[in-house]
């Protein structure tokens, strides 16, 4: 049996195939040693997440998402050659699913070699010598009360509208920029989030992804951060952030959101800053309202009158896709990828950030 396999197979098909296998090997050497893990994403990881990054920076649209809108005429496509040259005998059939999980493999490889060892590093906590400990409504409304003082700060430097929303000064280019000088600040603290050039890619489609709750995505068979546009400006630099640190191996998803924070609380521009605050007092005052509703409110009412507008507006934006069942099903496919990589909490620990967060206002 198994030389009629050979026999079907091309002699490249077995190389991606044995490279496949070896890359199987590093990531369960990875899942079974954090100090592996972070050795290869800080090195090969980075090596190959900086080229792909550079390989489509030149494209001036997502290369992601044209390559999605190809995906169903390239099955079809794929389909059809199929039935017309591997389908007379089993061989050709046989020859044909060697041949997909070939192609199956290069993506399998690619994922590990770039991306999937960063799920099995030491956590984020750790890496920044932060003290994590038990997190009370007390501790939680003092971290609350810290990012209500730096809005309070910023919000009379923020231009707002009559739509109650904030003005980002900057297109998404010039914010680009200034984030990755943001990040080099954050290197120079904490190294092991390594510098790279990289470029925030808008996302054509993006009212429609509005529909799915994704704000944005990183994409690493291209090495792509894509930015939904569509959202409110104070949530451009933070997501660009996020799906950044994610460029730079940050692949936890609470951790990725808390080094996004860290960025642009480093930028220069004040926009960049405010945005880094805000984002992050809605996730700590959201587990302070199911902590201590009484204390929730009472914030609420220390907050500047243009950041609590800007807050009801988003409220109000939000409506319209709140209960899309788009949303369901890209959850779902998320929460199943996040655990398959060793995060049990799955889409939950996009809200474990606050937990970082605490420990962070703690030092």
């Amino acid at each position: 049996m198994f030389a009629k396999i050979k026999a079907y197979l091309p002699l490249y098909a077995w190389a991606f195939l044995a490279f496949a296998l070896l890359s199987g090997g590093i990531y369960l050497v990875a899942v079974l040693s954090p100090t592996f893990a972070a050795w290869f994403n800080g090195s090969v990881g980075h090596a190959m997440r900086t080229v792909l990054a550079a390989l489509t920076a030149w494209i001036p649209f997502s290369l992601a998402e044209l390559l999605l809108y190809l995906l169903p005429f390239l099955l079809a496509f794929v389909a059809r050659h199929a039935w017309r040259h591997y389908a007379e005998t089993w061989g050709q059939t046989l020859r044909f699913f060697c041949i997909i999980l070939t192609a199956c493999s290069l993506f399998f490889s690619t994922f590990v070699l770039s991306f999937g060892t960063g799920y099995h590093t030491e956590a984020l906590d750790k890496r920044l010598s932060l003290s994590a400990g038990e997190i009370d409504a007390a501790a939680l409304e003092a971290t609350a009360a810290a990012l209500v003082s730096e809005l309070n700060t910023l919000a009379p430097t923020i231009e707002y509208g009559a739509d109650g929303f904030s003005k980002m000064p900057a297109t998404v280019a010039e914010m680009n920029d200034k984030l990755l000088t943001a990040y080099d600040r954050v290197s120079l603290e904490y190294p092991f989030i390594r510098t790279m050039k990289s470029r925030v890619k808008t996302v054509a489609a993006s009212r429609l992804m509005s529909y799915t709750h994704i704000t944005g995505v990183y994409t690493y068979f291209t090495g792509e951060a894509n930015l939904n546009t569509h959202f409110p400006d104070y949530t451009l630099p933070f997501t660009a952030a996020h799906e950044m640190a994610h460029q730079r191996g940050i692949a936890r998803e609470n951790e990725a959101s808390f080094v996004a924070f860290l960025a642009c609380t480093a930028s220069e521009e004040p926009y960049i800053r405010y945005a880094g605050y805000l984002n992050l007092y809605e996730y700590v005052t959201a587990v302070l309202y199911h902590a201590d509703k009484e204390a929730h409110f009472a914030l609420l009412k220390t907050l500047h009158p243009a950041v609590l507008g800007e807050l009801r507006a988003y409220d109000a934006f939000f409506e319209e896709f709140a209960d899309a069942p788009m949303a369901d099903l890209s959850d779902a496919v998320n929460d199943t990828f996040l655990k398959l990589n060793g995060n049990e909490a799955g889409t939950a620990s996009y809200g474990l950030v606050v937990e970082l967060a605490v420990a962070y206002y703690r030092k």
